[in-house]
């Protein structure tokens, strides 16, 4: 039996989103593992079953494995639900409406070395965001493009996606751990439970600043603000800012308010699960929504996945980003980028809609090779 793997880094994840690896020798480990789903238990039983047998002896370069992965698309078919069509649905009425950022990025600016090397310790560099300015007109036309099918993007020839690594290297938080993932637990503390833990408040201050609205609950940015300026304590007041970067930001459900959903997610980074997933599945889940209804408010992260556009479309943006040391800010490096504001919608599509192959940076650069298995003797 063989074990092929491959160096695979950024976006080429699209290419094998829907390969999978399968070990079926005497019982060994049985069943189907998804390459872009692995969790750490099974990496280690596979890791062990590979290196005991001896059958980690070929790597192969990423343009064999893109030839074999796009024939055994064409023998195998796709797997997409029944009933669904790969096809762009007709013209999408999509509203970019966004939180008005400037009192976070003025207290952002007016805190000192100390206090924002404690912030990017513990949730990395989510502030650089803070300086993307949302392209309404690019948006509104990468939409058009968001295909509900694949749950991807399709311009011309090319589909894309964000990924997990991505994002995850993106945001350049060490605390983060791809693979504990978000979910939101059966039994959980009450809002005003989880906002006493993060803010330090006692229960009568949460209590009297709670908004509800139908089954939903809030907290407002004013009170947020409030505390960000006069608490006395250092972690807590970081902690009270990146919570309203989550919930104006990266989440901005309800204008100008943190809901409860986002603080549930908020206050289990604290047991070092990941948010990427979750960001990553409301961008998709809101995309895909506003494409089947033909209109809709976008709410996920506008500025993320306009950043990470930008890493990868060379007609875009032609800045060369590339790590060259430990401390290297890709955030940082593409919200320093001087991008033009005022092309019109229209000419955004039509330039999409012809996107070639060779306009597309497919890994980003910033992004540093691994490998991954993506075959295990005749198993595929």
């Amino acid at each position: 039996m063989t074990v092929v793997v491959t160096p695979l880094s950024g976006s080429e994840n699209l290419c094998l989103r829907e390969v999978f690896a399968s070990v079926q020798d005497s019982g060994s480990l049985s069943g189907y593992i998804r390459t872009n789903g692995i969790d750490s238990r099974s990496v280690s039983k596979l890791g062990s079953f590979v290196m005991e047998n001896g059958l980690l002896d070929r790597v192969e370069g990423n343009a064999n494995v893109h030839r074999w992965s796009e024939q055994t698309q064409l023998e195998n078919g796709d797997s997409i639900a029944v009933g669904y069509m790969s096809e762009l649905l007709e013209y999408t009425r999509i509203s970019v409406t966004q939180n008005n950022l400037q009192e976070l990025k003025e207290i952002w600016d007016q805190w000192g070395n100390e206090t924002k090397r404690l912030f990017y310790g513990n949730y990395g560099d989510l502030p650089y965001l803070l300086d993307v300015q949302v392209d309404e007109y690019l948006f509104r036309a990468l939409a058009q493009f968001w295909n509900p099918a694949y749950s991807c993007f399709t311009f011309g020839e090319v589909d894309f996606v964000p990924t997990m690594k991505e994002y995850t290297a993106l945001f350049r938080c060490l605390k983060f751990q791809i693979d504990r993932i978000y979910f939101r637990a059966a039994s959980v503390p009450t809002f005003w439970k989880k906002l006493m833990t993060i803010t330090g408040m006692s229960e009568q201050w949460i209590t009297a600043r709670i908004k509800e609205k139908g089954d939903c609950k809030y907290i407002s940015w004013d009170a947020l603000k409030g505390l960000i300026l006069t608490h006395p304590g250092e972690t807590k007041k970081v902690d009270v800012f990146a919570l309203s970067l989550c919930g104006l930001m990266v989440f901005p459900r309800a204008l100008g308010y943190v809901d409860e959903a986002t603080t549930d997610l908020f206050h289990r980074l604290g047991k070092r699960v990941t948010s990427v997933s979750t960001i990553l599945a409301e961008t998709f889940r809101s995309l895909g929504t506003c494409r089947k209804a033909g209109a809709g408010r976008f709410v996920g992260c506008a500025q993320l996945l306009l950043a990470w556009f930008y890493s990868h479309f060379r007609l875009i943006d032609r800045v060369i980003c590339q790590v060259f040391y430990e401390d290297y800010s890709p955030l940082k490096d593409i919200v320093t980028s001087t991008r033009r504001v005022d092309v019109p919608e229209e000419n955004w599509i039509a330039l999409l809609q012809n996107l070639q192959s060779k306009d597309v940076e497919w890994r980003a650069l910033w992004m540093i090779p691994g490998e991954i298995l993506y075959r295990c003797g005749s198993f595929d």
